[in-house]
């Protein structure tokens, strides 16, 4: 990016709201200074549902109903309502989002910064992940031992207790965590993603560097874009323009069906999980919607080859050759996958309950963050379960420090956010469990308030025009 860099600003950087969010600016040239002031920037409406389109690489997409009608309109003031309440709980929770207040959070993020790096805390602790290395071979080993004897459902716990493991490794290396080299790190991640695991790196970075921007922004997060089967938040019930998959998400058909009962389904579904990862991985592979160029042009290659490899242990040697009958290898596939549901859950747990309303362009990179994601409590004996995945707000924060040192920085960022006033989301698995399936339980009520209303306006209809 340095070499973009055409100046730089003197005093104090105002954030303002790019044109994909709604944003309105005109070419400098065309601009005198007076409308430079005043006209280049256009604050994004506090409500996302009262916006009528949002512009997104030249075009306009609409986010709701082009054209409302009495019924459309019913839908807008419900859902704009929630998504008020939801931005006053927010601004009464968290400190104030004008300009100094901010800007001395982000002064103290900085700090909290500087202290980490002087600590050592972005240095990576190869010790640990020897012993990464001795858990995941022993996994491996028992998957093996049980499916010689023929013990094949245990066999299958192992490989995917196995895979699940390898998952924390692949996070970290795709955040260059373990060597801090591009492509050092790289090649750990496809490795362990590829050949071993059947999925693609390059599918997960693309996604999960889009979260780690716009952080459980309902129209730009792909991590919680899960229509039909949830709706993380109200303003799916509207329907809305995704401007990561560049396309209108509806909420009709069998959205209507599953979301009212999201909180019975989160569990079951998430079993299924990793068959939906081989899906994204595959169309992120074949579209090559990967780089093209540059010194990652490779990638697409070594991660094609490296599925096949997958395919021919896991599916041929495995599955097909060591297993004999078709009833105990379907058991074998679906058991193997099944056991790797606590690691979905892992993924979903610290941003699904938390805050995604949209509270303006002031709001500090840290404060938005910790507004947006928990943490989960547990002994420090138990942190291989978590894989580092129980303390996502500090790794929003810092997405490169390594993963076994995010426990001694949680202590320095607890007393940061001491300092500065943010609350720390912080739970027990269980608790954090429940506050989950409580969030989708709520968005299944509104889905209903928002049912009846149709449902009352469409009879409203039919009596006026005599049907």
């Amino acid at each position: 990016m340095a070499r973009f860099q055409i100046g730089r600003i003197e005093g104090r950087w105002e954030d303002f709201v790019p044109p994909i969010r709604g944003g309105q600016f005109r070419h400098h040239v065309e601009l005198g200074a007076k409308e430079r002031n005043e006209t280049t920037v256009s604050p994004v409406s506090p409500c996302i549902h009262a916006e009528r389109e949002v512009k997104h690489q030249g075009h306009v997409c609409p986010t709701l109903h082009p054209i409302p009608d009495s019924s459309s309109q019913s839908e807008l003031a419900f859902l704009d309502s929630l998504s008020k309440e939801e931005i006053v709980l927010n601004t009464n929770k968290y400190p104030a989002l004008d300009t100094d207040t901010q800007h001395e959070i982000t002064k103290e993020y900085r700090r909290l910064h500087n202290q980490i790096r002087v600590e050592g805390l972005y240095k990576c602790n190869y010790t640990a992940y020897a012993w990464e290395l001795v858990r995941c071979s022993l996994l491996f080993g028992l998957m093996l031992f049980f499916l010689r004897t023929g013990w094949y459902c245990m066999s299958a716990m192992w490989l995917g207790w196995f895979w699940s493991q390898l998952v924390f490794v692949a996070h970290d290396a795709g955040h260059m965590g373990i060597t801090h080299s591009f492509t050092v790190d790289s090649m750990i991640g496809m490795i362990i993603a590829a050949p071993i695991g059947g999925l693609s790196l390059g599918w997960w970075k693309r996604t999960h560097n889009v979260h780690h921007i716009v952080t459980n922004a309902p129209e730009h997060d792909p991590d919680n874009q899960h229509l039909p089967f949830f709706a993380v938040n109200h303003r799916f019930l509207g329907g809305l323009f995704s401007t990561y998959h560049e396309r209108f998400m509806s909420y009709d058909g069998l959205g209507k069906i599953l979301v009212p009962y999201q909180a019975f389904l989160y569990y079951p579904v998430l079993m299924f999980g990793r068959f939906n990862l081989y899906v994204q991985s595959w169309v992120f592979l074949i579209q090559g919607q990967g780089p093209q160029k540059g010194v990652a042009w490779w990638h697409r290659w070594f991660e094609l080859a490296g599925n096949l490899v997958f395919w021919y242990w896991f599916g041929y040697l495995v599955v097909y050759k060591s297993i004999p009958s078709g009833c105990d290898r379907f058991v074998f596939v679906m058991v193997s996958h099944m056991v790797t549901m606590p690691l979905h859950v892992q993924f979903t747990l610290s941003h699904f309950a938390m805050s995604t309303a949209d509270l303006g362009p002031t709001e500090s990179f840290p404060q938005k963050m910790l507004r947006t994601t928990m943490d989960i409590d547990c002994p420090e004996w138990l942190d291989f379960f978590h894989g580092g995945l129980q303390f996502q707000a500090i790794h929003h924060l810092f997405p490169r420090i390594p993963r076994h040192n995010l426990r001694r920085t949680q202590k320095l960022v607890l007393q940061f956010c001491k300092d500065v006033g943010i609350p720390y989301a912080l739970y027990g698995f269980v608790g954090g469990n429940k506050k989950v399936l409580g969030s989708l339980a709520e968005v299944s009520r509104q889905a209903a308030i928002l049912a009846d209303c149709q449902r009352t306006i469409s009879e409203r209809g039919d009596l006026i025009y005599g049907h």
